[in-house]
């Protein structure tokens, strides 16, 4: 399976911000309406791959800090092996 890793700007939101969500019941951040700013995109073709670059993502200072964070996503099935057959 291939795999999406996302290094992103984490958005700032105020206290109103929170307490509105919490009372309301609904989410503060909704990645499917309003996704984070991207900073950096890479791919890779399997797991172990995806998570040796996150974590070497998360050595960035400003992930480290806290201002950054890194998503690891998966793009789908994973491709047939070269020369399998399928049934």
């Amino acid at each position: 399976m291939r795999f999406l890793i996302v290094r992103t700007d984490i958005r700032t939101v105020a206290d109103g911000e929170i307490a509105a969500a919490w009372a309301g019941g609904h989410r503060l951040r909704d990645e499917t309406t309003a996704p984070e700013p991207r900073r950096q995109v890479v791919h890779a073709e399997d797991r172990e791959a995806a998570l040796h670059l996150a974590r070497a993502l998360a050595s960035v200072g400003a992930v480290r800090a806290g201002r950054q964070r890194i998503k690891v996503l998966p793009l789908g099935e994973p491709l047939p092996a070269y020369g399998s057959r399928q049934t």
